[in-house]
């Protein structure tokens, strides 16, 4: 069957990079500013002439089509060149949190069949002790380096090695990434996105926007997320813009770094908007060529109106997730925010709010939030390995998200709760199953629970109810140790509560609702 042809046609990431240089070649295509403040920067022939030289020195290491290379950096041009150039090659990039412990990782690098790490000398010994009993991993790359290590290549040396054109055989519908998500199991599950769901990513996240071809567009946002990617990285190679990439987040430094890299947009969650407003207030706040600020997960209404006033910006709310590519409603640039709203359907999006039975719900009645698409195309493809996960999310090509909102009677789209048992922490999604897994897997723990609970700065904190084995002696320290160990520390509980029992249903099942309504008060 051939494949369907929609606005971005049987075109490639490849492709649009091509495109880009073809129309922009000696435009800024990636201002990158380092966590020591060293700022460098790429055209955009000088990045195809990178990516080059980098598929073709993978290639001579036999990486090909449908080939996965998990990467775990942080925000680096390694990064975007690592996924430019998978993409010529068919090659499918695994990206990686670098929060990420080596248990975690090693599920990653196992789970997803990955026969190549690409890291940086700061994650050496995670990626060290994680690869060892991940036999399929042939080759070992550093990068951000040149200093040589025994079984490890360097990813400059690579790139020199690369001498011959490699031709791109890849197609709209291949997989160009995998993507671990969290969700309602212990282990996060990987994502499936193709060419066309990248390219409608950039189309969707640019017009919503109101992008141009002038654009500068910031994040600090990990690359190794659908936020940064869609809305900063792919934006910007969208419309031919640039693309601004800065290692780290720093509050104290943030407004400055946007100010002096000339930034026309940015993308914000919560956390960075409350850290900013907790800096002292500068003469030079609304001293910026700022035009769209996108912004994930609601402050309160006294935050917003701070926020706005003092930055001289409106924030423009949003909703999306992995498995849609990233926007799924948005809120008009030049219309109504109806505040708190996340917003009207993007403008390829078909949305619906339906009950348990999947029936259309009223204005105003909480239900489950769906959305339409052609997997492959504008939803993920699929999960990976993973049929049944997949017939469960999609269904009649309507993908269900597991979270609840509702609809007013303008058609504006309200975030209500999630119906998944999913933490939402400073802009990372952490399965409440995932950590429980961890707590019942320790030998003096009988039972867990985890819940998430309201944090003023981070939306949520992960509290863990335990029942430890009667004279264990286990302490609220030592079992937050214990996940130090074996979770990212993001994931780890900043709550604990020891408890003799947990409250369970008439079939035994822990009562999650009642420890929930417990932490309310």
């Amino acid at each position: 069957m051939p494949p369907m042809i929609d606005l971005v046609g049987n075109r490639t990431l490849r492709d649009l990079l091509e495109e880009r240089v073809s129309r922009h070649p000696n435009k800024p295509c990636l201002v990158f500013e380092a966590q020591d403040g060293e700022v460098r920067e790429w055209t955009y022939v000088e990045m195809l002439s990178e990516v080059d030289r980098l598929a073709s020195g993978l290639s001579e290491l036999g990486v090909g089509k449908g080939d996965k290379i998990t990467v775990h950096l942080a925000n680096s041009p390694e990064f975007l060149m690592t996924l430019y150039a998978a993409a010529t090659l068919g090659a499918i990039v695994v990206p990686s949190n670098v929060s990420n412990r080596p248990a975690e990782l090693r599920h990653i690098l196992s789970y997803s069949d990955s026969i190549a790490v690409i890291t940086e000398p700061a994650f050496l010994s995670v990626v060290d002790e994680a690869v060892q009993s991940v036999p399929e991993i042939r080759q070992r790359i550093m990068a951000r380096t040149k200093e040589k290590r025994d079984g490890w290549l360097l990813f400059t040396d690579i790139q020199e090695a690369g001498r011959a054109t490699v031709v791109c055989t890849a197609t709209s519908e291949d997989v160009v990434e995998m993507l671990f998500t969290s969700g309602t199991t212990a282990r996060p599950k990987g994502v499936l996105l193709t060419h066309a769901n990248l390219l409608r990513s950039g189309e969707r996240s640019s017009k919503s926007m109101y992008l141009t071809s002038d654009e500068r567009c910031l994040t600090a946002l990990p690359v190794f997320h659908v936020n940064a990617q869609s809305l900063t990285v792919l934006s910007a190679l969208t419309v031919g813009g640039t693309c601004i990439l800065l290692e780290e987040y720093r509050a104290s430094k943030f407004w400055d770094q946007v100010r002096a890299h000339d930034a026309t947009q940015i993308s914000l969650v919560a956390m960075l908007a409350r850290t900013m407003l907790a800096q002292p207030p500068r003469e030079t706040d609304r001293d910026h060529r700022v035009r769209r600020v996108f912004y994930a997960l609601n402050v309160t209404d006294a935050e917003r109106e701070q926020f706005e006033s003092r930055f001289g910006v409106e924030l423009v709310n949003g909703y999306g997730l992995s498995e849609a590519m990233t926007i799924v409603t948005v809120a008009p640039v030049f219309g109504p925010k109806r505040w708190p709203s996340i917003g009207l359907p993007a403008y390829d999006r078909l949305v619906r709010i339906v009950d348990v039975e999947g029936n259309d719900l009223p204005p105003g009645t909480p239900g489950e939030l769906i959305v339409h698409g052609i997997p492959g195309r504008t939803l993920m493809k699929g999960y990976y390995k993973d049929p049944e996960g997949t017939a469960r999310a999609i269904r009649d090509n309507w993908l269900y998200t597991g979270d609840n909102a509702y609809m007013d009677d303008k058609g504006y789209f309200y975030f209500f709760d999630r119906k998944k048992d999913v933490i939402k922490r400073a802009g990372e999604n952490i399965s409440a199953s995932e950590v429980e897994f961890v707590l019942v897997d320790h030998p003096q723990i009988v039972e867990a629970a985890v819940i998430g609970v309201a944090d003023d700065i981070r939306d949520e904190a992960v509290k863990a109810f335990v029942v430890a084995e009667p004279g264990s002696g286990l302490t609220e320290e030592a079992i937050q140790q214990y996940c130090r160990e074996h979770l990212a520390h993001f994931k780890v509980p900043t709550i604990i509560e020891l408890r003799e029992a947990l409250p369970k249903t008439s079939i035994g099942k822990i009562e999650k609702k009642l420890l929930r309504q417990e932490s309310d008060k």
